[in-house]
C-alpha cells in the first residue's frame, strides 16, 4: 500500500470534520449530513485514529476543534469542493470542461446570468457553476477558478473590468415629499451596504460635502438593503441598473436631483500562479465581448 493511501482518511469523516468547522456544533453538522450526534462523534473519532493525532476538545456536552484541526479543516474544505465540482463536470459535461464561478448575488443574477444564455449557445461545451461570495477568499483554499468582484484591491489575481458602478440616492416616497439638497441627504436616515462601507461618505466627498458621522442601519446585500428603502427606514445608495423598476413604477424616488456617479467598478478575477483552464479563457474572452457592448449603450 502506498504512503498516500496509508494516510488518505475516509471522505465520511472528513465531512463531517469540515461540516463540525464550518457550523460550529455536532448537532448541526448532523442535521446537515442527516446522521445522529453519536455518529458524528464516531466519525470524528475514527478520523482521530486515522491520523494518530487529537482533533477535538471535549467540553461536557460539547465538541470542538483544535486550532491545527481548524487549519486542517480549511484545507479539507477546499479538497471536498474540488471533489464535488469535479464530479458534477464530469456528469453534466464530460468533453468541454466546466468553470468554477463565484458571483455577487445581486450583479450576477441581474447582470451575469440573463447574460449567460449566450454563451451556453456559443460554448455547449462548458459547464459553469456558480456560487455566491460576498468578500474576497483564497483561491488557494477555495474550489473556484474565478470570481466576480467589485473593486480593484484583491492581490494575487489577474482581472478583466466588467462594468462601472453607477449608484444614485433612491428613498420612499413616504420619506420625502421631494427631492431634497445634498447636504440635506446627511441628515435623514442612511442605509448601508457592507460591502461599501465607505460608499456614502465617499458619494458626499464627490459633491463637495463632508457629511461628518453617517450613522444608519446596515445590511449584507442590496436585495435586503432595496427591500428596507421600499419600506421607507431611510435612503439608499444604490446602482441605477438594481432600481430602474422601481423608480419607474414611483416605488421610489430619486432623494436628491444628482446624475448617478461611478464609485468602482466590477471585475472578472482570477488567481495570478497558475494558467487560467480552456474554460476560463473562453469564458473570459465571451465576457470581454459582452462588456465591449456594455461599453457603447446610453445610460
Amino acid at each position: 500500500m502506498s504512503l498516500a493511501r496509508r494516510l488518505l482518511p475516509p471522505i465520511a469523516a472528513l465531512r463531517a470534520l469540515e461540516a463540525l468547522d464550518r457550523l460550529g456544533s455536532a448537532t448541526a453538522a448532523a442535521q446537515e449530513l442527516a446522521l445522529s450526534q453519536s455518529a458524528i462523534s464516531r466519525q470524528l473519532q475514527t478520523l482521530e485514529d486515522h491520523l494518530g493525532t487529537a482533533l477535538l476538545i471535549r467540553e461536557k456536552r460539547s465538541l470542538r476543534l483544535t486550532p491545527a484541526a481548524q487549519d486542517y479543516a480549511v484545507s479539507i474544505r477546499a479538497a471536498l469542493g474540488s471533489i464535488a465540482n469535479a464530479s458534477m463536470a464530469l456528469r453534466v459535461g464530460p468533453k468541454g470542461g466546466s468553470l468554477s464561478l463565484a458571483i455577487l448575488p445581486s450583479f450576477g443574477m441581474r447582470w451575469l446570468v440573463p447574460r449567460l444564455p449566450d454563451f451556453a449557445r456559443r460554448h455547449p461545451e462548458v459547464t459553469i457553476n456558480l456560487t455566491t461570495r460576498l468578500k474576497p477568499f483564497s483561491f488557494a483554499a477555495e474550489p473556484f477558478d474565478a470570481a466576480i468582484h467589485f473593486g480593484d484591491n484583491w492581490p494575487g489575481t489577474h482581472r478583466l473590468q466588467l462594468m462601472r458602478e453607477q449608484v444614485l440616492p433612491v428613498c420612499a416616497p413616504s420619506l420625502l415629499a421631494r427631492a431634497t439638497e445634498i447636504p440635506a441627504l446627511a441628515k435623514l436616515p442612511l442605509l448601508h451596504i457592507q460591502t461599501r462601507p465607505e460608499a456614502w461618505r465617499n458619494w458626499f466627498r464627490l459633491h463637495g460635502t463632508d457629511p461628518g458621522a453617517l450613522p444608519g442601519t446596515t445590511f449584507d446585500q442590496y436585495t435586503t438593503i432595496i427591500q428596507g428603502a421600499l419600506h421607507g427606514l431611510g435612503v439608499a445608495l444604490l446602482p441605477d441598473y438594481l432600481v430602474d423598476s422601481e423608480l419607474m413604477s414611483g416605488q421610489l424616488m430619486r432623494a436628491a436631483e444628482t446624475a448617478p456617479v461611478s464609485l468602482g467598478a466590477y471585475h472578472l478575477v482570477w488567481p495570478d500562479d497558475r494558467p487560467p483552464a480552456p474554460a476560463l479563457i473562453k469564458f473570459r474572452d465571451w465576457l470581454s465581448f459582452q462588456t465591449e457592448e456594455e461599453e457603447n449603450l446610453p445610460r
